[in-house]
């Protein structure tokens, strides 16, 4: 995977870096068991591998023509029909600064044009829409999050590389995953509740979907894991996606409200930066300002604190202290601990909303 500013490290819990899948410019439970109906006692037979190949047909068929390739001027990237009006739902490092797009769809020869509603990088999300919409467009149909598993049969579907209306295949590997861009990335962004899969992700499948075998969009491909160990090749079968909860909760607001009004996300109203100690090792987050009337200015926390707690996890960077609020919402209770002149201070704070 070659390196690119669109194209920057992510981290995880594993070692392993996250690059963000945009390419540069050159539910269902899975299939249901067949029922034995022999008088036998025998445990339900597997489904049969041409029942298998059939069903994927089938989802293809279903779900293909509701995903798009969507070009800007240095980037390519992937999309979903989120309505029949013409709004189209990506990653928001695929549409960076830009504002008008080239989309070509299942039902057109030729690209089409389309302009930004919205960007919300914190989220990695953005709505574009199609200046003229064309006869046939699809909108694709959202699954509930709440009903993935771990094992799932899932197909992602994008433009990897270029190459449109690609599709690949693999398993739901494990939900609620917390990832975070690593500095300097495209977004910034921190995202909890991701889905992992073991379904080929790369470079242009960013924005596409990952559908369940019910040809429901589970969640939009977004991310893909690289070993450290092995310089920037892939680390195949890691990849992530937000979930299709998250995806509908601010498409949803971006096309009603043409913004985000109600992000969800949890934050303490600061600015900050990482600090080192004397072996310039990470050392904690040092509080640089304190939003008036924010969480951490009602809790009596000021610019110079150095925070190395939070709700029991330890802080030692930007990222660490995305990835501890990443979970929570706003309004909830959770304590931080800080240093201030040398001495320790822990602090209950409510938090807000970023």
């Amino acid at each position: 995977m070659n390196a690119s500013p669109s194209r920057a490290p992510w981290r995880a819990a594993a070692a392993a870096v996250l690059l963000c899948c945009a390419a540069v410019s050159c539910t269902s439970d899975g299939p249901e068991a067949r029922q034995d109906t022999a008088p036998t006692g025998r445990a339900a037979m597997p489904m049969a591998p041409r029942d298998l190949q059939s069903q994927y047909q089938k989802v293809i068929k279903q779900a293909l023509p509701s995903v798009v390739q969507i070009q800007a001027s240095q980037e390519l990237g992937s999309g979903v029909v989120y309505d029949g009006k013409g709004h189209i739902v990506t990653n928001a490092h695929v549409v960076g600064s830009e504002k008008t797009f080239k989309v070509t769809t299942a039902n057109s020869e030729q690209p089409l044009t389309a302009s930004l509603v919205y960007s919300y990088p914190e989220q990695d999300l953005a709505v574009i829409k199609l200046d003229k919409v064309p006869d046939g467009l699809r909108a694709a149909e959202f699954g509930d999050s709440e009903k993935v598993e771990v094992g799932q049969i899932v197909l992602a579907m994008g433009s990897p590389l270029g190459l449109s209306s690609s599709v690949t295949q693999g398993i739901v590997s494990a939900t609620g995953r917390t990832v975070s861009e690593a500095p300097g990335g495209a977004t910034g962004a921190t995202i909890a509740n991701m889905v992992q899969t073991s379904a080929a992700i790369n470079p242009g499948n960013s924005g596409g979907a990952l559908v369940n075998l019910a040809g429901q969009v589970i969640g939009i491909p977004t991310l893909a894991a690289t070993d450290p160990s092995l310089g920037s090749s892939a680390a195949p079968g890691i990849g992530f996606a937000i979930p299709a909860s998250m995806v509908k909760t601010i498409a949803g607001q971006i096309v009603e409200q043409g913004k985000v009004v109600n992000s969800g996300r949890a934050a303490l109203g600061i600015t900050a930066r990482t600090v080192v100690d004397e072996r310039y090792q990470p050392a904690g987050v040092a509080v640089v300002t304190v939003k008036a009337g924010g969480a951490a200015d009602q809790a009596g926390m000021r610019p110079g604190d150095i925070i190395t707690k939070v709700g029991g996890q330890s802080i030692s960077t930007i990222t660490s202290l995305s990835v501890a609020l990443a979970a929570d919402r706003p309004g909830q209770k959770t304590s931080v601990t800080y240093q201030r002149d040398g001495a320790e201070k822990t602090v209950e704070v409510t938090l807000g909303e970023q």
